[in-house]
């Protein structure tokens, strides 16, 4: 039971790219249902290793590991189908760009493993940025209306930017 967590994001990173996959095939309702299927088992293997106190250095990698690979995924195959903006693919890529990169130098030049720890802005990027995935998918499913996505693109894209601005801050800060 202890390693079922472990197993549960291994699986999400396997599912990423057949998400990624659906979203190519223009498969919308279908990438929807993975994504929501996905964002459960995110929550559930969260829950169930605080519950069963079953938290590991691995499950602290493949968490992040899984949800990066399926949002930075999603944002590129969208970008490249046509069905966002490439500019917001690049803006999303290119902050977690940023935080790998200040990360890196920070431990090039110290030699010490610093922790970047989530901050505010950095969970309503992550939020914000779920949330228009799904807009957009749920739009190019027929779900709801185009415009919802539309109309919410500038508010994701400008938390995405503060947060990498904060983290840029920060890292210098740190170093």
């Amino acid at each position: 039971m202890r390693h079922v967590p472990n197993i549960l994001s291994a699986a999400r990173i396997l599912a990423a790219p057949y998400v990624c996959w659906l979203l190519w095939q223009r498969e919308y309702s279908a990438g929807l249902i993975w994504m929501w299927i996905i964002g459960a088992t995110d929550w559930f293997d969260g829950y169930l290793a605080r519950r069963l106190n079953a938290q590991s250095k691995l499950g602290a990698m493949l968490d992040p590991i899984a949800d990066k690979l399926l949002m930075a995924g999603a944002f590129l195959t969208l970008a490249l189908t046509g069905a966002i903006p490439v500019w917001v693919a690049w803006l999303v890529l290119g902050r977690d760009a940023v935080i790998l990169s200040f990360a890196i130098i920070v431990l090039a030049f110290t030699n010490i493993r610093r922790e970047f720890p989530p901050t505010i802005a950095g969970k309503m990027s992550t939020g914000g940025q779920i949330l228009y995935v799904l807009a957009v998918t749920a739009a190019a499913a027929g779900y709801i209306p185009a415009a919802i996505p539309d109309n919410g693109v500038w508010a994701m894209a400008t938390v995405t930017a503060w947060s990498s601005v904060d983290y840029a801050v920060r890292a210098t800060r740190q170093s």
